[in-house]
């Protein structure tokens, strides 16, 4: 072990404190009661960024396709780098973080629990599925070109977008089909070996201690010197640890939580910028605005306006 490190409380469950994301809440409430949510990987990356630090999906399954670039992932305390076309499929309460490049495009599916045991449960028969399947994450590179197991799903996730209409029956039952072909496929694609990256458990550990305490403190702009002292490791070794698993250096995965629930505040409430600001933990609005253009492109207001 490091001298400059202490191990992290073994008796504390990593994901005591990791946020829970509810999709048809956080994003899109047209689908607060949905069994099927898709969405371009790349409208969600708008909404959420593209450094998706750790939560998990209670009660839901994903999938998420990403098409090209590398992909960054934590599933629970393994970690993958992987190019696209691959995909990944976490299932509900299992930890994961995530980081595409900026102009990675895709499709993620998130599915109601009961809806994917029912799917499943339908395979069973034929001996297509396992307890491993349904509990354990995957991440799968696809070889579209050689594989037409992998070139089918892909065809089958355009044909889900085409029918991504949760206002009509015909399209929620077509969506519910695909889903099942999908799986099917997914099924056939997990005895591919996974892309597995070699990371040492403490320090997945002290990747996943830094987002819990980000998810808790963010508003009240901590220095990375204050987080570092709460997980005993130094700031260098935090860094370093971030740039590995996330690609990212820690005080980036700090803004891009500051900007995700930005962005969500600006969607979904009616407060005033300038109240939003403070409830960010900003003392002075005019430095929320600067640090918002910055990091957004646009103006808050702009944000906001596009959002309508």
């Amino acid at each position: 072990m490091s001298s400059d490190s202490t191990p992290l409380d073994q008796s504390a469950s990593i994901t005591d404190d990791i946020p829970n994301i509810d999709i048809g809440h956080a994003y899109d409430q047209h689908y607060v009661d949905a069994e099927i949510h898709y969405e371009h990987l790349e409208k969600l990356a708008d909404f959420f960024g593209r450094n998706m630090p750790v939560h998990h999906h209670d009660r839901f399954y994903q999938i998420h396709v990403i098409l090209n670039g590398t992909v960054r992932v934590h599933l629970d305390e393994t970690s993958y780098i992987v190019k696209g076309p691959m995909f990944f499929l976490t299932p509900p309460t299992v930890p994961h973080a995530f980081v595409t490049d900026n102009n990675a495009k895709g499709h993620v599916i998130t599915a109601r629990q009961q809806l994917v045991w029912e799917l499943l449960g339908k395979m069973v028969p034929a001996g297509w599925t396992s307890n491993s399947f349904i509990n354990s994450p995957l991440c799968v590179a696809l070889s579209p070109q050689k594989d037409p197991t992998a070139e089918r799903m892909l065809h089958l996730l355009s044909l889900m977008a085409d029918e991504n209409d949760y206002t009509s029956l015909e399209h929620r039952l077509a969506l519910k089909a695909l889903l099942q072909l999908v799986l099917i496929d997914i099924t056939r694609l997990s005895d591919q070996k996974q892309p597995q990256q070699k990371t040492r458990k403490e320090d997945v550990r002290i990747f996943h201690r830094f987002n819990e305490l980000i998810e808790s403190h963010y508003r009240e702009h901590l220095t990375l010197s204050q987080y570092s002292e709460i997980i005993s490791v130094t700031e260098a070794r935090l860094n370093e640890i971030c740039r590995r698993l996330a690609g990212l250096p820690s005080k980036r995965l700090i803004m891009d939580r500051l900007m995700q629930e930005a962005r969500r505040l600006l969607t979904f409430s009616t407060s005033p910028i300038t109240e939003i600001s403070y409830q960010l933990g900003f003392k002075d609005p005019a430095y929320f605005a600067r640090f918002f253009r910055r990091n957004a492109g646009v103006t808050a207001t702009e944000y906001r306006e596009n959002k309508k």
